[in-house]
């Protein structure tokens, strides 16, 4: 491009480029570059200017040429597909006519932050430092697919909208960061999209605000993130999908609102999370999806658990906050997959690894009642039976009040009546209490049950008293058993 045909602004532009000088456009510190369609020449650059000195720019001995150009209307397209430059580019403040089209381009740093743009274009783009867009306001997709960046993505309080919502506003997939992706305070109108992508650092996401209702707000599928993911404070009105993850860190959902009513708000099913946190925050109005999700430290309040989760085949190692059982298991009762066996198991072992025998039992208790409503009506039968006698063979005292009852029965009962002897001449003295055992304990023979015969109605009792019997021994044998397990 010849200098002759550059305007004042350009002009200006131009000879700050071989030295890296600043040119600042703006006439003051509370300046709106939305306004910026009201600048006139005088603060007007052409695309295809900044375009001509990143590539083929002019350069002094001595000096490090750089792009640094604030508060100015940048008309035309900037584009830069496939060029490559190796000079610094912080273009501030500005208002981009045309969405700049930087596919396949390699930079060696890029700097947008409090600029305005229609839209960004540069899937596959290589930044050797780092990608900033601070405070940007975009009113098009962002198209960042496959981009690789050796430094940090800053997109800390940027705002993406567009009335077009026919592709994901933000469009991360399959992009390496080879430090942080700070986005704090980000909002954007519509989808975000972080599938595949890789980053070497955290993933900062506090306070953000996703509004995509009944549709994917963040889909971050096969993510990986080496360091933590943290969406503290966060507001999502859409569901999180995050099957296949991996965050070598913490998961932190602290404080944040998850809302998709009548579909999943978090599916976050065969993820390898180090800690998940769902703390301090309001009832989740969607299901909660951890199936196949593998977790070194789950950090779950009862509060925050929603009326359906998915837990089936969910393996964590330790459950935080320490809760009784009375307030963990309704979550298990809410499971959209029906009677899941190991989550009953799985949130056992939490409480037998922290000491609490006492609510590991009640779990158990009450995996055993919940398995009882899926059997047939006589293994429902006896189910009630075992609970009512000896809660399963959690609550073995319960055999001994009955044993004690029926004993306390059949000896009063035999007292008041002694049975007829089969044989007058051989049989024993009676003894009500021994008859009784000998009725109840079905192992064990005082030799008083095959010496006498009841008659009438204590002929009936004594057949009561012998069913009671085996059914007691029954469930008392089941009961040590799993005790003997347990141990």
């Amino acid at each position: 491009m010849e200098i002759d045909n550059l305007t004042p602004a350009e002009l200006r532009v131009w000879r700050a480029f071989p030295r890296g000088e600043s040119v600042n456009f703006r006439t003051g510190d509370d300046e709106d570059p939305a306004d910026g369609t009201d600048w006139g020449p005088e603060r007007t650059v052409r695309a295809a200017v900044l375009r001509s000195l990143l590539l083929n720019g002019p350069q002094e001995d001595g000096e490090i040429p750089a792009l640094k150009l604030s508060g100015a209307r940048i008309s035309g397209v900037l584009d830069l597909r496939y060029g490559t430059t190796d000079h610094a580019v912080r273009l501030s403040h500005c208002l981009f006519e045309g969405v700049p089209l930087l596919y396949g381009a390699r930079l060696r740093q890029l700097n947008l932050s409090w600029s305005v743009l229609p839209g960004l274009t540069a899937a596959t783009m290589r930044v050797e430092g780092v990608l900033r867009m601070t405070d940007c306001r975009l009113r098009g997709p962002v198209r960042l697919g496959g981009a690789q960046l050796s430094g940090a993505l800053f997109l800390d309080r940027a705002h993406l909208t567009s009335a077009d919502t026919s592709e994901p506003m933000l469009q991360l997939n399959q992009v390496t960061v080879g430090d942080d992706l700070w986005a704090p305070g980000l909002r954007v109108d519509g989808e975000m999209r972080l599938n595949g992508a890789t980053v070497t650092g955290s993933v900062n996401l506090n306070g953000t605000r996703l509004n995509r209702p009944g549709h994917h707000a963040l889909d971050g599928e096969t993510l990986t993130v080496e360091g933590d993911l943290l969406m503290r404070d966060a507001q999502v009105r859409g569901w999180i999908g995050l099957r296949g993850a991996r965050v070598a860190g913490r998961l932190d959902l602290s404080y944040a609102s998850l809302s998709n009513p009548g579909d999943a708000a978090l599916r976050a099913s065969s993820c390898t999370i180090g800690e998940l946190w769902l703390r301090k925050s309001p009832h989740i109005d969607g299901a909660l999806n951890l199936r196949r999700a593998q977790i070194d430290v789950l950090f779950l309040e009862p509060d925050v658990v929603p009326a359906e989760v998915l837990l089936s085949s969910l393996v964590y190692t330790t459950l935080t906050p320490h809760e009784p059982a009375e307030r963990r298991l309704p979550m298990l009762e809410r499971d959209g997959d029906g009677y899941v066996p190991h989550a009953y198991e799985q949130l056992t072992a939490a409480y037998l690894r922290v000491g609490d025998d006492h609510a590991a039992r009640l779990v158990r208790l009450a995996k055993q009642r919940r398995h009882r409503t899926t059997l047939p009506w006589y293994g429902r039968l006896w189910g009630h039976v075992q609970d009512a006698t000896v809660g399963y063979g959690f609550r073995p005292l319960r055999a001994c009040v009955w044993l004690l009852s029926l004993l306390a029965i059949g000896s009063v009962a035999y007292a008041l009546h002694h049975p007829r002897p089969l044989k007058p001449s051989e049989a024993p003295d009676f003894n009500p209490v021994f008859y009784t055992l000998d009725l109840l304990l079905p192992v064990i023979s005082f030799g008083q049950e095959g010496a006498f015969a009841p008659e009438g109605g204590y002929q009936t009792l004594s057949y009561a008293l012998v069913i009671a019997g085996w059914i007691l021994a029954t469930t008392v044998f089941t009961g040590v058993t799993r005790t003997v397990s347990r141990q």
